[in-house]
Order: C-alpha cells, then sequence, then structure tokens
C-alpha cells in the first residue's frame, strides 16, 4: 500500500484529499505546515507527496528545493495543489522539480489520475534503475574477474618460472621474462585506475554541488599540443602510428590538461581496438563560436544503434567474433567527463564501415 504525505494548511481541503486517498486504500500522513510536513517527508520517506504552495512557516516551492537537495528524499513525486493558476506559477512550480500541478478547485477523479500517473511513471524509473544495476552487476561478474586474472596469472606465472630456473636461466631469458612481469603489471594497474577513476566520475555525477564546484574551477588547457602528443604516443605504442593523421586547430578550453589526455587516450585506445592495422584513424578539430569540436575517426567495425545506446562500464560487443582486451571502461569515461564539464558527446557509426566519436567543448 501506497503512503502519501498531505501538506496543506486549510484543515477542510486537508481533510477532503486524505477522505479521497483512504477510501482509495492509500495510507496518508498530514503535515498543517511546509516545516512539519518537511520534516515527516525526511523521517517517514513517502511514496507521493501532495503539497500546497502558499503556506505559513515554509511555501511550497521551499519544500520542494529542500526535498530535492536531500538524497533521501530527491526521488519522491511531489504534486503541487493550489489557488493559483498563472501560467508563471505553473512553470515555476515545474522548475523547481515537481511532478504535476492541479489547481484548486480539482476533483477527486482529477487527484487520483494524476496520483496515479505519478506512481506510475517513478516505478517505472525505479525498474529501469534496478535493470541497469542489474545489467552492471552482470557485466562485471562476466568482465572484471577475466580482465584481472589474465595480468595476475601472467604475473604468477612467470615470476615462478624465474624463481624456480634462475639458476640455469640465461640473462637474456631472464630480461624477457622481467619484461612480461612489467607489461601485466601496467596492464593490471590501468585497469584499476581506469575503475577507480570511473567510480569516482560516478560519484561526481550524482552530486550536483560538486558539479557545480567543478565548473566554476574553469581549468584551462592549450588543445593542440595535448591531443597531438598522446595521440602520437598510444599509436606508437601500438605501433600504428603510420595510421595517424592529426588535423588539429589549436585554441584553449575549459577542460583540465589531465582529463583531456584522459579523453584522448581513451578514444584513441578505442579506435586501436576496433579497426585493422593500416586503417587510417583520424583526430580533427574544429572552433565554432564558443565551442571546440573533435572529431575522432577511425573505419573499422563500426557499432549498430543498439551498442551505442549500451555504453556504459564493463559493457563489451561481440567479444567472440572480436578478440579485444579491456574493461569496457573507455567510453563511459569519456561519456563521463564530457559532461561533467559541460560539453556534449555523440556516436554515428556504421557496421562494418567505421565510427566518429564527436564531442564539443566550451572554450
Amino acid at each position: 500500500m501506497n503512503t502519501i504525505l498531505i501538506i496543506e494548511d486549510e484543515p477542510q481541503v486537508r481533510e477532503n484529499i486524505q477522505e479521497i486517498l483512504q477510501l482509495s486504500d492509500f495510507e496518508t500522513l498530514i503535515a498543517p505546515n511546509g516545516l512539519i510536513g518537511l520534516e515527516i517527508a525526511k523521517n517517514t520517506l513517502p511514496d507521493l507527496i501532495i503539497c500546497d504552495i502558499m503556506m505559513p512557516e515554509l511555501d511550497g516551492f521551499s519544500v520542494l528545493s529542500a526535498l530535492r537537495q536531500n538524497e533521501a528524499t530527491i526521488n519522491i513525486p511531489l504534486i503541487f495543489v493550489t489557488a493559483k493558476a498563472e501560467r508563471s506559477d505553473f512553470r515555476q512550480g515545474m522548475d523547481f522539480g515537481a511532478d504535476d500541478y492541479l489547481t484548486k478547485p480539482f476533483t477527486p477523479e482529477e487527484l487520483l489520475n494524476a496520483i496515479a500517473s505519478r506512481l506510475e511513471k517513478h516505478a517505472l524509473v525505479e525498474r529501469q534503475t534496478k535493470s541497469k544495476l542489474d545489467e552492471l552487476r552482470m557485466n562485471i561478474a562476466h568482465s572484471l574477474p577475466h580482465e584481472l586474472n589474465t595480468p595476475l596469472n601472467g604475473i604468477l606465472g612467470m615470476s615462478r618460472l624465474l624463481i624456480e630456473n634462475c639458476d640455469i636461466m640465461p640473462s637474456s631469458e631472464e630480461a624477457e621474462i622481467a619484461e612480461f612481469i612489467y607489461t601485466s603489471a601496467n596492464r593490471l594497474n590501468t585497469l584499476v585506475q581506469r575503475f577507480l577513476l570511473y567510480s569516482n566520475l560516478e560519484l561526481l555525477a550524482k552530486n550536483p554541488e560538486n558539479n557545480c564546484q567543478i565548473t566554476e574551477k574553469k581549468d584551462k588547457c592549450l588543445a593542440k599540443k595535448i591531443i597531438s602528443q598522446v595521440a602520437l604516443k598510444k599509436t606508437t605504442e601500438n605501433s600504428r602510428q603510420k595510421d595517424l593523421k592529426l588535423d588539429i586547430e589549436e585554441f584553449i578550453i575549459q577542460l583540465p590538461e589531465e582529463k583531456l589526455s584522459i579523453l584522448i587516450e581513451e578514444l584513441i585506445d578505442n579506435s586501436l581496438k576496433f579497426s585493422f592495422p593500416g586503417n587510417e584513424i583520424q583526430v580533427k578539430s574544429k572552433v565554432e563560436g564558443s565551442k571546440f569540436n573533435l572529431y575522432v575517426i577511425d573505419h573499422g567495425k563500426g557499432m549498430t544503434i543498439e551498442e551505442i545506446a549500451a555504453i556504459g562500464a564493463f559493457v563489451q560487443f561481440n567479444r567472440k567474433s572480436w578478440e579485444q582486451q579491456g574493461s569496457g571502461l573507455g567510453l563511459a569515461i569519456v561519456q563521463h567527463i564530457v559532461k561533467l564539464y559541460g560539453g556534449e558527446f555523440t556516436i554515428d557509426s556504421i557496421p562494418g564501415k567505421g565510427t566518429i566519436v564527436s564531442i564539443s567543448l566550451p572554450c
């Protein structure tokens, strides 16, 4: 049974709403003003709130603002009821984050329909959230053990070989094994660092206050040098520097140098994984007004619409038919960084033809 909190300073109206809801099998809580209503909401976490706007102690807009700033109450649906019918008042309520708006007088049917609509929508959002969490858990369960065990097994196996045969092993073989161990350890370290970065970005994305602090810092960097250096380094590591084509305009963008380096590294890494040696990888930029537009273009396997929509942590596509290393964190990290710094991220792709990743950043 759903519980609904009624915040209304007029006793007759409050009692009428309560009677309608109780006859429709809802549990009800009541509050005579916004201040008391806010405390009840925080303590009981009702399934929905019906709130008047013009009230003593604390008006409806203030109640809603406080609810949306509290982690526990941020997602509780709220319906404003008020005698005010001005369009500006309606718009203000929706801007504050209200889910619906009823003007007094309203019929029981109008009230119940509004409640049913909001509860259904809220339930749908919760199901979608649960589905995404379940999908993430499944992706982690399938992907993370493999990504951790592969380099770890290499480190353990080769170090054991070195320990057991160090007396009879030529120095050249020792050096070769030591290099293999270092490569495996470096791969493991990269995965851990990516996971920590992704986790930190997830936390930042869920905290609007931190987002404001980040954007207010307005860290800046020169784009051309960083993009060119990182792209060349990444392609050289994969013996594909001849595939890289750069066409970068110099400009100052509102993004820390470290974050821009991560963006380019992840995008180039993605293009390298899903294209063959000899396939050109283009990195281009264009300044348009106050936007720095960056394009990373490859001519590899491409992505379907469904795959683009499913981009997220530990999501890998067609691993059986397209063997690859990686956790699937790369594009998810890029999405988070771009959004965090007020940019836009889009992917256009044709399966079997290639992919264009576009990023637009403030400059």
